[in-house]
């Protein structure tokens, strides 16, 4: 694989969406547990927040750049992002892959109904797929009991990809944790994607993705839940434009202390309530 392209501190793979799914596909081929992370804004703005998020970056396969402030970023370096790769439209070329290839799919989390809605609606765009299980468990903290009742129905579907849709960054936490249990070749925080693909939710048109303004339209579908966070996401974003200033390119966008001080990673994880 090209070596990554760091952004901010986060590795990002040089990936078009179609080398995406190849190199999806080949992972689920070598059937060794595994994940990858689509990293927005967002989740850059919570590496930088919460150290342990960099010793899960590191352990993923790839890292994409869900994102257009991160693939505008990368064109200031020497090696740019080829494309913005969107788990909102991954999730569609996925379920196109696995209905061509009988590879076996699992739901898990969203709002109460979303994974069975979004499996009606993928089943019959895309016939012969194979959604093998979906789970909503509750917004809380499971019990020791609780817990490995779900890794076991997940374990004992055999999906081939498990969507997870938990949330930034309790998805990838999740994932990470309960990787080798779990034991599926491939998994993946989604985010809103099943929301998407339920019809919960409507995609920006194709002219607000391809400028950059997808934010506002989601803005203006959720207005009470992500204003807060796009706020924080501009500060963020206007920080690191600074650094970039400050210290130059090469400085702002180099792996964070942690990468090279695992050490650091550790002690931030035992600080952790």
């Amino acid at each position: 694989m090209i070596d990554p392209v760091w952004v901010w501190g986060v590795p990002f793979a040089q990936m078009t969406l179609e080398e995406t799914v190849a190199a999806i596909d080949a992972l689920i081929e070598e059937r060794r547990p595994s994940y990858f992370i689509t990293a927005n804004l967002h989740y850059v703005m919570l590496t930088h927040q919460e150290p342990d998020l960099d010793a899960i970056n590191r352990r993923a396969a790839f890292i994409l750049a869900d994102g257009a402030p991160i693939v505008a970023a990368s064109r200031r370096l020497p090696s740019p992002l080829p494309e913005r790769v969107a788990g909102s439209d991954l999730i569609f070329h996925l379920c196109d892959l696995a209905a061509r290839k009988g590879r076996r799919l699992f739901f898990l989390g969203a709002p109460p109904g979303v994974a069975e809605e979004a499996a009606t609606k993928l089943r019959s765009r895309y016939p012969g797929l194979q959604i093998v299980g979906t789970a909503c468990p509750p917004f809380r903290k499971l019990t020791a009991e609780e817990h490995q009742t779900l890794v076991d129905e997940i374990r004992g579907a055999r999906p081939d990809l498990l969507f997870v849709a938990f949330g930034q960054p309790k998805g990838e936490r999740w994932i990470s944790e309960n990787l080798e249990q779990l034991d599926v070749p491939v998994a993946v925080q989604v985010g809103a994607s099943l929301e998407f693909a339920a019809g919960r939710f409507t995609r920006a048109p194709r002219w607000m993705q391809k400028t950059g303004l997808e934010w506002l339209f989601r803005l203006l579908q959720e207005p009470r839940r992500l204003t807060s966070r796009y706020a924080r996401n501009a500060a963020f974003l206007g920080r690191m434009r600074l650094r970039e200033k400050r210290g130059g390119l090469e400085a702002a966008h180099a792996p964070r202390r942690s990468d090279n001080h695992p050490e650091a990673v550790v002690a931030a994880q035992d600080d952790r309530p």
